[in-house]
């Protein structure tokens, strides 16, 4: 569907490399991995305390992954869309995002994956620590993390953004 949309199978820089480090670069989000890729282990560590939340007992382990690769998958094709895409650019500090390309949706997916079989794995105050050490690692290191990024999607805020920007 990406490649319907309009995105690149890999860099269109013609990187091969596997990782991309600097996001105030074209490099940003067009690798299989990037320092957004954390932010995607968050969502599988949510997801998991979400899908389990709602189906409970009622599903197995399998069904409950499947849901939550599959919203991730959903959340993948949604954010690469033109206003998604559109509202980065406006409202993040992502001035010269342009959307995933497929492979590093595919890392994003396999991120997420590896988030939720965290969860999966680790006590609830477990989950907590992870949540806390890689918003706190992304904050000082690309001044990003996944809460703000949520809130400068929906509630912009000038200063936060100013701050993201190195002002």
């Amino acid at each position: 569907m990406l490649r319907f949309m309009g995105q690149p199978w890999w860099c269109a820089r013609g990187d091969l490399g596997p990782w991309a480090s600097d996001i105030a670069s074209a490099h940003n989000s067009q690798h299989l991995f990037d320092p957004y890729t954390l932010t995607h282990v968050l969502h599988g560590v949510l997801l998991y305390a979400a899908v389990r939340a709602l189906a409970g007992g009622a599903l197995g382990q399998r069904a409950r992954f499947t849901i939550a690769l599959a919203a991730e998958a959903g959340w993948e094709l949604f954010e690469n869309t033109d206003s998604v895409v559109e509202r980065y650019r406006q409202a993040t500090m992502s001035l010269d995002y342009y959307g995933d390309s497929v492979f590093n949706s595919l890392g994003n997916i396999a991120a997420c994956a590896v988030g939720y079989g965290a969860a999966m794995t680790l006590p609830v105050w477990g989950s907590g620590v992870l949540i806390a050490a890689i918003e706190v690692l992304l904050l000082l290191w690309i001044r990003d993390s996944l809460l703000l990024n949520v809130l400068m999607l929906v509630r912009p805020i000038e200063a936060v953004k100013d701050w993201q920007l190195g002002g």
